[in-house]
């Protein structure tokens, strides 16, 4: 049975987490993070399922999302960089920290995926598995040339600037995120290097990864093509990638995209393949 709790950020912050303790003998513990703007509960059904097969789960949000969302995203005082050192790099260890004589895996799904590189806490960590991740530089999204355009040059400045956070939910996009979430991610999406225009010490986190990578992609992702993902895991100079790209009809699926990896459907293949990988990886 999962338990509702809170875990202390690097910076002390309080954030909303889920432990999933293993069913039965226990022989992982894995932290699952999140994409921009998707809450914790999402993906409730994949750490159920993992739990089921002996893998302690942690899930959380971010400083300023869902139930980590406090009294309000106009006074939260946080970038993607705070999200990486503070929370991420937090939850990271207390996932370990669940038992801490098991190998440690991580899943992170889009940014969540993206950021793992950025942490120190990632050499810690067995192996990882990212799941639509990828640079989210805007001119590799040929699929919504328009709509990428009017999001990074017209609606994140305008309305940012005018409500003081983004109020990406009530347009439908992303979910409500602080400025300077949506500043950082602006600067990041119109920028070639995405994540690494932030300079040499981003790309000497990323050169430090070592351990294994999996990275998936799906053939009708609208927001992330194969391109972007591509791009991303070569930031990983140094580890060693093992890059999916599927179809939908390659996974029993009708559709799957950009979410539709966590959804239960998926269990028969996807998650089924990813914990084939994560089995090999804990006896290597």
């Amino acid at each position: 049975m999962e338990l509702r709790d809170a875990a202390r950020a690097a910076d002390g912050h309080e954030l909303a987490v889920t432990r999933f303790p293993a069913e039965g003998r226990a022989w992982a513990t894995l932290l699952v993070a999140g994409a921009m703007g998707v809450r914790q509960d999402f993906y409730e059904p994949l750490a159920r399922h993992l739990a089921e097969h002996g893998v302690h789960v942690l899930t959380f949000d971010y400083r300023g999302m869902g139930a980590s969302r406090g009294d309000g995203l106009r006074r939260i005082e946080a970038d993607i960089t705070t999200w990486a050192d503070c929370d991420l790099d937090a939850m990271l260890r207390e996932a370990r920290s669940m038992d801490p004589g098991l190998p440690a895996f991580a899943i992170g799904h889009s940014l969540g995926g993206q950021l793992f590189g950025a942490v120190a806490e990632t050499a810690r960590l067995k192996a990882f598995v990212t799941v639509t991740a990828g640079s989210g530089w805007y001119r590799l999204n040929e699929r919504m040339p328009i709509q990428v355009r009017i999001f990074w040059f017209v609606a994140i400045p305008a309305l940012t600037t005018l409500f003081g956070y983004f109020p990406g939910r009530r347009l439908g996009m992303v979910g409500d995120l602080p400025a300077g979430v949506a500043w950082q991610w602006r600067r990041w999406a119109t920028h070639p290097d995405y994540l690494l225009c932030e300079g040499e010490a981003i790309r000497r986190r990323f050169d430090a990864v070592t351990i294994p990578v999996l990275g998936y992609s799906f053939t009708d992702d609208a927001m992330l093509t194969q391109a972007a993902v591509d791009r991303m895991h070569g930031y990983y100079r140094n580890a060693r990638v093992e890059r999916r790209h599927v179809a939908p009809s390659g996974a029993g699926r009708e559709r799957i995209g950009h979410l539709g990896y966590f959804q239960p459907a998926s269990g028969d293949k996807l998650w089924q393949d990813t914990l084939d990988w994560l089995r090999g990886k804990a006896a290597a």
